[in-house]
């Protein structure tokens, strides 16, 4: 079990790591333009939200030591399920200013396997 969790873990942080990469450089308004980088990004939050939802089947406290996780599986869902209604300044805010706290309690988190 704990390997899973610690796999899960790896999956959603190395792909939040990603979409930092991808929009890094980028403006709002580059990252609305570029098709490529928004398709991206929502695969990117896709296996976010699918990894933590893992983590919750296996572990539902550790889930508890993540910012928000409940909504960022929720997030995931929205994405795959309401392909069409996902908003663009929605997605940036949260690529821009929840990504870095889920970052940092993944990391947090994935120090207690060590």
């Amino acid at each position: 079990m704990k390997h899973d969790i610690e796999k899960y873990l790896i999956d959603a942080q190395e792909a939040a790591q990603d979409i930092q990469q991808f929009t890094v450089a980028l403006s709002f308004e580059g990252y609305t333009n570029d098709k490529l980088v928004k398709a991206a990004v929502e695969r990117k939050f896709e296996i976010i939200g699918e990894a933590l939802n893992r983590v919750k089947k296996e572990n539902p406290n550790a889930l508890a030591k993540i910012n928000e996780a409940i909504k960022i599986i929720a997030f995931r869902n929205l994405i795959i399920h309401g392909y069409d209604t996902v908003s663009d300044p929605i997605l940036w805010d949260v690529l821009q200013n929840k990504l870095p706290i889920l970052v940092a309690d993944i990391r947090a988190l994935l120090s207690t396997f060590e």
